[in-house]
């Protein structure tokens, strides 16, 4: 059976920034071997495959893979591949689309926001982890230890995939900075893929709150232009340490300039007697609609 294919920018506030994502129709006839390659192929950090054509039980059905393997949950598929199936696989637009990924239910909402419209989606469960040593965490950076916010731990955060946070005095640190594999080995309690989540409280556009920057590794340094799966794992570790505020936060994240795809990336998260709510917010703008021959 054909295969639609499309392709979307991602926490993009036009088009060819972001984080692209490739989105596969249709795909329930396919293996898992067959999707690998194609994600192989299409060589974006994620490719996302809706195997219904309607949803089952309230929620599609989705699968998500990087080049190399097959993950429980990324941040971007999801906003991404709940647009194109409103966009392609609705007749009516709904206000929400609910993807069954293998964390469980994941619901993506939609709101008008000027100059568009924003995608948001609510957090599975996210974790705080071990924290380690900040000497070990800069050598990962390929920073020193001064490079490091003081009052701020280098933790593992996770939501079904792991990133160890490690929070930077400025931008000229975040800026130099790159992943050593060899050093951050020493760190992250053998997660796989490697995640380091680089934070810094300074920001190049005015009305932002962070910068960000995510290093892993992909079979060699690689870094992602933007990551709501990390921007969750934030959001819990703010509402834990509190550098920003006491409250809730609502916050604009930076992300992607280091490799030429400027990201903005939302973050709305609080906590209360009946636990912690994280959502994550962005935009998401079409830039190829094709099939798989």
């Amino acid at each position: 059976m054909p295969h639609p294919l499309h392709v979307v920018d991602v926490f993009a506030e036009a088009r060819w920034a972001g984080n692209p994502l490739s989105v596969v129709l249709d795909a329930g006839d396919l293996s898992g071997d067959e999707m690998q390659a194609i994600a192989r192929e299409q060589n974006h950090s994620e490719t996302s495959f809706v195997t219904a054509s309607a949803p089952q039980h309230g929620a599609w059905p989705v699968r998500i893979f990087t080049p190399t393997t097959e993950i429980p949950f990324a941040g971007h598929p999801t906003l991404g591949t709940a647009w194109v199936i409103r966009r392609h696989r609705t007749d009516d637009a709904p206000a929400g689309v609910t993807l069954d990924l293998a964390v469980g239910p994941v619901s993506v909402a939609f709101e008008n926001d000027d100059p568009g419209e924003l995608a948001w989606l609510l957090a599975p469960e996210v974790a705080l982890g071990p924290t380690w040593d900040a000497e070990a965490a800069a050598a990962a950076a390929g920073l020193g230890a001064g490079d490091l916010h003081a009052e701020l731990p280098v933790q593992t955060v996770s939501v079904g995939i792991s990133f160890v946070v490690v929070a930077v005095k400025g931008l000229a640190a975040l800026h130099r900075a790159h992943l050593n594999l060899e050093a951050a080995r020493a760190i992250g309690g053998g997660a796989t893929p490697l995640c380091v989540y680089l934070i810094c409280l300074e920001t190049e556009e005015p009305g932002n709150d962070l910068q960000v920057r995510m290093l892993f590794d992909a079979d060699g340094p690689r870094e992602d232009p933007a990551t709501g799966s990390a921007a969750a794992c934030l959001g819990r570790y703010l509402l834990e340490h509190r550098p920003l505020c006491d409250g809730p936060l609502d916050l604009r994240v930076e992300q992607g300039a280091a490799v030429k795809r400027p990201s903005l990336l939302r973050i709305r998260a609080h906590s209360s007697d009946d636990g912690v709510e994280i959502a994550v917010g962005g935009s998401v703008v079409p830039a190829v609609e094709g099939r798989l021959l």
